[in-house]
């Protein structure tokens, strides 16, 4: 009998160990859990900032700005500019003498 109560109890002990093994491993991983989830939020709240950021430094008034201030670039005059149709692919080419081609 005693030696039953005494497997009994090292048993007991044994699952006893067990469980707090397993409820701290539990407490550890949800810390864990929450510093992620702290980090997904951050990381979501910077993604916002750096896509309010994009889109301010992508304005055309921006870009239009830089260019005129300081790159000193200007619009071409209307009798400069040339508007190219694209070409597709059913389009028969057509060559100019003097520009190039076939021999």
């Amino acid at each position: 009998m005693a030696r039953t109560n005494m497997l009994l109890t090292l048993i007991l002990i044994a699952c006893a160990l067990g469980v707090v093994t397993s409820q701290h491993r539990a407490r550890k991983l949800f810390v864990e859990l929450e510093k992620e989830q702290e980090q997904t939020a951050q990381l979501a709240v910077e993604w916002g900032q750096l896509q309010l950021e994009q889109s301010t430094w992508a304005m055309p008034a921006r870009i239009e700005q830089i260019a005129t201030g300081r790159l000193r670039m200007r619009v071409p005059d209307a009798t400069r500019i040339q508007v190219i149709s694209p070409v597709r692919a059913s389009d028969p080419v057509v060559v100019a003498p003097g520009e190039g081609g076939a021999p």
